[in-house]
């Protein structure tokens, strides 16, 4: 029998206690640890086999006292496992007693309730992700309530990863179409991010994400348009952080009747077509393309003004007819000023690429797409949601 400070106890019940897992008691947080040496530890150790001298070090402390600065480490530490924000951080770690993987666990936890509480929140911000093979192309936006969240890498790297889970989806066979965001939401989404990774449904990625900003997060639509049988498709996005993002999307596809044609020449001419519908906001491909209504509604303000002016009925006529044609220049693809050279209409564009790669060239369809477009008057309407520009 030994004495250890004034306290007999017998040596098998030391050496049992020294080698038994250590547990923590109320008010005390747990920091574990393997070292090379035992004077690291400062507390108790125990090796474990006859492997390399590896030591688990458990050491036990009171939450009182940590200092000032260690809590400034878990709590950067934290934010950097989760980017969740500071003050959620923070609050976690108070809660959990100081100890990291409780507060992480808690922090998830709260940050799900936290997030689905935020979901009535406008998200007029966010991205366009764009994804695209030689065949198909599918655009996906992403919305938030702030440009700083857009710019975040996470919300980034979620948006380009449901464009090209959008991309895999099976559609009709209409060359351009919309897709149901409730069944890509449905869908299962593999992830490999530091931040964000495994395998789980589009909504709980989504849900993740709106934890980790402390915003609401929303997938508003999807489109999805097939490159013709001959021909090619071609895009173009817009303030675009990074390859595959930005806030306007261009997508237009060329025909042609010569399989033999250069897809490079299509290509030069489309990605420049893309970038127009981007910058000139077509609403029509053709004149025979707009409707009755928006035809008429048009020449009634147009006769109205041309009224005003007090000249003679025939005089009013030709004005009306004058400032048509100004009209479909302004809304008709076909009929718009190239932005590229301004001398040639998109028309005489196609008809000079048509003589350059010797086979008749024309565009299938077109769309544009642009974050937030129409948000704030849906959302006071409670109407359906907007296509996007499209033909």
């Amino acid at each position: 029998m030994v004495f250890y400070r004034g306290v007999k106890r017998p040596i098998a019940i030391i050496y049992k206690s020294l080698n038994s897992s250590i547990c923590c008691g109320h008010g005390y947080s747990t920091l574990t640890r393997y070292g090379n040496s035992i004077a690291e530890s400062g507390g108790y150790f125990h090796k474990h086999g006859n492997g390399p001298r590896a030591f688990a070090v458990s050491m036990r402390r009171y939450s009182a006292e940590i200092s000032s600065s260690e809590q400034m480490s878990l709590i950067k530490l934290l934010r950097e496992r989760t980017s969740a924000p500071i003050k959620e951080v923070k609050a976690a770690l108070v809660t959990s007693n100081w100890d990291i993987e409780a507060a992480q666990k808690d922090l998830r936890k709260r940050g799900i309730v936290l997030a689905s509480k935020k979901s009535s929140r406008t998200a007029a911000e966010g991205l366009l992700a764009l994804a695209q093979n030689e065949r198909k192309a599918a655009v996906i936006e992403l919305n938030c309530e702030t440009d700083f969240v857009a710019r975040n890498e996470i919300f980034q790297y979620l948006a380009l990863s449901l464009a090209k889970l959008a991309l895999l989806l099976e559609g009709s066979q209409q060359s351009f179409a919309a897709f149901p965001i409730g069944h890509l939401e449905e869908l299962k989404l593999s992830l490999d991010h530091p931040k964000l990774s495994g395998e789980k449904s589009v909504q709980n990625a989504i849900t993740e994400v709106a934890a980790m900003m402390g915003e609401n997060v929303k997938l508003r639509r999807g489109f999805a348009m097939s490159a013709p049988s001959l021909g090619v498709i071609s895009t173009y996005l817009h303030t675009s952080p990074q390859p595959g993002v930005g806030r306007i999307a261009g997508i237009l596809s060329l025909e042609v009747e010569d399989k033999n044609v250069s897809e490079d020449a299509l290509q030069r001419v489309g990605s420049e077509l893309a970038m127009h519908v981007v910058a000139a906001k077509p609403l029509f491909l053709t004149k025979e393309d707009v409707s009755s209504d928006a035809l008429s509604n048009e020449r009634e303000i147009l006769k109205s003004q041309a009224e005003s002016s007090g000249k003679p009925q025939i005089a009013i006529e030709k004005m009306v007819e004058g400032r048509l044609r100004k009209y479909f220049e302004e809304v008709v693809l076909m009929e718009q000023k190239f932005i590229v050279n301004d001398t040639m209409n998109v028309k005489t564009l196609l008809s000079n690429l048509s003589k350059d790669v010797g086979s008749p060239v024309k565009i299938g369809s077109f769309l544009r797409v642009e974050v937030g477009e129409g948000l704030q008057g849906l959302e006071a309407s409670n109407e359906s949601e907007p296509l996007a520009n499209a033909a």
